[in-house]
């Protein structure tokens, strides 16, 4: 898998920013609707949609929507949560999709499903469309990241903010979704023009504006540098001669030797140094610029890490450590 570049990734920062605010806008009118923020139920409103307003009254206060006296109700974060769940919950269906990984949900014998098939299945299976199929088969396939029995999704966007969602996702190029660090950029495009802002504000940064303002673009020839001058100058360290170190006309040169197959070691740095056996006629010698790391176990499968990053999972997603267990 390859990472995106940078013409898909400016596609995707565009669809993906149009998105926040199309849903956003979506939920604050399926909200309004409902009249969530107002004090009391609108006499018009049905014994469902009264019992619906009431669940997402409450668990907007759960995300900490404020109840201004006992009257009108802020719903700031739950508009937030319903855009939030909405888009995604396509945009995963389609990662799964693409990825051959989204299932009908057969309990005898769950077989892949394409958008195509959700599409022709949408009316039997009581679903509006194939969007809306695939988004539920999703949310079954993910119950940790979207939670079935919540009210967000019993909320329906209006019929023209859901259908502009729709083309949105509709109309990324399937490469988009079988790159290796899509899905890191989609959360981070989501929270750029927050981030940018709250920036702007200068406001004090508390526990509401932390997620956006500490979102870093990592990009992936980052990750490569890091990986290849540590995990990659290990190996070469064990992978290349004394011959290969003494005698290599460049770092090009080494760097082909301890490349393997998926692990190209690209950003791999050497410098020269004195030969350890300099004191013998010998001169200078090759070796990684960042170490040898002697201190690591010798054995590959013993090797224990921790990733920084803690949040972007790059690191995870680029390493190269299966690809060396192999040889």
């Amino acid at each position: 898998m390859q990472p995106l570049d940078k013409i898909l990734r400016n596609q995707l920062e565009r669809a993906v920013k149009n998105a926040r605010d199309t849903a956003e806008k979506g939920a604050h009118a399926a909200l309004g609707q409902l009249g969530v923020a107002d004090p009391a139920a609108a006499a018009h409103l049905s014994d469902t949609d009264r019992e619906l307003r009431r669940r997402l009254r409450a668990h907007g206060r759960q995300l900490g929507d404020s109840l201004n006296g006992g009257k009108v109700q802020s719903m700031d974060r739950l508009v937030e949560e319903v855009a939030y769940e909405h888009w995604h919950r396509m945009l995963f269906a389609r990662f799964l999709a693409e990825n051959n990984l989204l299932m009908y949900p057969d309990p005898d014998d769950p077989v892949a499903i394409t958008l195509e098939e959700c599409e022709d299945l949408a009316a039997d299976e009581g679903a509006a469309n194939g969007w809306e199929l695939a988004a539920r088969y999703a949310a079954q396939m993910l119950p940790q990241i979207f939670r079935l029995d919540s009210p967000v999704f019993q909320l329906n966007l209006p019929p023209e903010h859901q259908q502009a969602l729709e083309q949105l996702v509709s109309g990324l190029p399937q490469e988009t979704f079988i790159a290796s660090d899509s899905l890191g950029w989609v959360y981070q495009f989501w929270q750029a023009n927050n981030k940018e802002r709250i920036n702007k504000s200068e406001v004090k940064i508390g526990a509401r504006e932390l997620p956006a303002v500490t979102q870093l673009f990592t990009e992936p020839y980052m990750v490569s540098f890091l990986l290849d001058n540590s995990l990659g100058a290990w190996w070469a360290a064990r992978k290349l001669t004394e011959d290969d170190l003494k005698n290599a006309q460049s770092e090009e040169e080494l760097r082909q030797k301890a490349a393997i197959p998926g692990v190209p070691l690209d950003y791999l740095r050497f410098v020269k140094v004195p030969s350890p056996h300099a004191g013998e006629g010998e001169g200078e010698v090759w070796t990684p610029a960042s170490g040898t790391f002697d201190a690591w176990p010798e054995n590959l499968a013993d090797l224990k890490t921790l990733d920084p990053c803690c949040g972007k999972r790059y690191i995870p997603s680029f390493n190269p450590t299966p690809h060396m267990l192999q040889w």
